[in-house]
Order: C-alpha cells, then sequence, then structure tokens
C-alpha cells in the first residue's frame, strides 16, 4: 500500500485520488470494478470521510469512475473513454 504524506505540500485528497489513478492504470483495479468506498479509505489512509469523498470526486470529475447512487464508485467500464 502507498501511504500518504500529511507534510507533502500536495493535498490529501489529491494523493489518495493519484494512488487510485495508479490503481486504475495498471489494471489492478479493471474497469467496472468499485473503488474502495469513503469509509475505506478513511481506514486505509487515516483520513477524514471528507478527504475521501474528494478523492473519488477528482477521478469521476476525470473520467476515471462513475457514481451508482446507493452502490458506490466504479472504474468506468472499458469502451467509455476517460478525459485526458
Amino acid at each position: 500500500m502507498t501511504e500518504v504524506d500529511p507534510f507533502s505540500p500536495t493535498p490529501l485528497h489529491r494523493q489518495v485520488a493519484e494512488i487510485l489513478r495508479d490503481e486504475i492504470r495498471s489494471g489492478r483495479i479493471a474497469p467496472g470494478m468499485p473503488l474502495p468506498s469513503q469509509a475505506t479509505l478513511v481506514q486505509t489512509y487515516g483520513i477524514a470521510r471528507g478527504t475521501a469523498a474528494r478523492a473519488l470526486k477528482i477521478l469521476v470529475e476525470d473520467g476515471l469512475a462513475v457514481v451508482s447512487p446507493g452502490r458506490g464508485t466504479y472504474v468506468k467500464p472499458t469502451g467509455l473513454r476517460p478525459k485526458d
């Protein structure tokens, strides 16, 4: 597991988003698979729930993930292109 650096000038939500982005690009989290929940991100990285929500929102805004209301956030399925 990659850790976040609370002393980095990069905000924690951006650090977590980058960790998840790397997981997606490497294929460790494949298209259509769920991303870790906010609660899991809180436990894994020792961050606040709002920070976790912001990290997931970045991936959605960047076109790498989609939200399924009531189910969670998923890696965008194959065939749907992320924004460059």
